[in-house]
């Protein structure tokens, strides 16, 4: 199971500690993830959409969502509802005017909401999206239970996270880049400067590839998949309920 990794090591649960890290870096949070991913977490959104198209959903709920680029990248399966929910209040903020700005308000909903505590009735939605969001939850279980109650039978999931690469050199050079020269850029771009240390830390302590499979199998989730992403720096995982 995930190691707890907390953004501080001040006093406060792991939840309220994501919730201030993710406020602070609010403002400058989309810059820095296209630039220090340059660019590449465009593609994965990209794919995980592709691997729901099939299915044709209607309601979808993209948790953890940030300033919401996996709920708008959704918009392409063509679905009547897309909600999202994020545990900060500034990440909604930035959001919400970024969909005023590209006129996609009407159809995208940005709300406030736990993760592990879901504001939603059983057997709601017809998907259920996570874009690097899954290793922050204070208990990874209990987020990943409130998913599966809140989707339809026959519903599917596609969660997108971080992951090690296995190869070499690759391996090298994103062990180099992700715990030595991501953290420098981060601290000189962002106010937080603590937001890019614990980037990495919480991807080590997160149980990537089988791993986590074995903990969405455990939770309820079946036909739980893996797919590599860039040589294995994220996955993308899909199940259904």
């Amino acid at each position: 199971m995930e190691k707890t990794v907390k953004p501080y090591s001040a006093e406060g649960s792991k939840k309220e500690q994501v919730a201030e890290m993710f406020d602070n870096i609010a403002a400058d949070y989309d810059f820095l993830n296209h630039f220090l991913s340059l660019g590449i977490d465009i593609l994965w959104r990209r794919k995980a959409i592709r691997k729901l198209k099939p299915h044709k959903p209607k309601i979808i709920l993209d948790v953890a969502t940030g300033t919401g680029d996996f709920a708008i990248e959704a918009l392409k399966l063509n679905p009547e509802r897309v909600i999202g929910v994020d545990i900060s209040s500034q990440m909604i903020a930035v959001g919400n005017e970024k969909l005023k700005k590209r006129k996609l308000d009407p159809r995208i909903q940005l709300q406030l909401g736990d993760s592990e505590n879901l504001p939603f009735g059983d057997n709601t939605f017809d998907a259920i999206t996570v874009a690097f969001g899954v290793r922050n939850f204070e208990n990874l279980k209990q987020g990943l239970d409130e998913m599966l109650r809140v989707l339809k039978p026959d519903g599917h999931v596609a969660i997108i996270e971080f992951s090690q690469p296995t190869g070499t050199p690759f391996k090298q050079f994103y062990k180099l880049y992700f715990k030595h020269i991501l953290p420098r850029l981060g601290r000189i771009v962002s106010k937080d400067s603590r937001a890019y240390t614990y980037l990495p830390e919480s991807v080590d302590a997160f149980p990537y590839g089988q791993a986590f499979l074995d903990v969405m199998s455990v939770t309820g989730f079946t036909n739980a998949s893996v797919v590599p992403l860039t040589q294995g720096i994220a996955s993308l995982y899909l199940a259904s309920k």
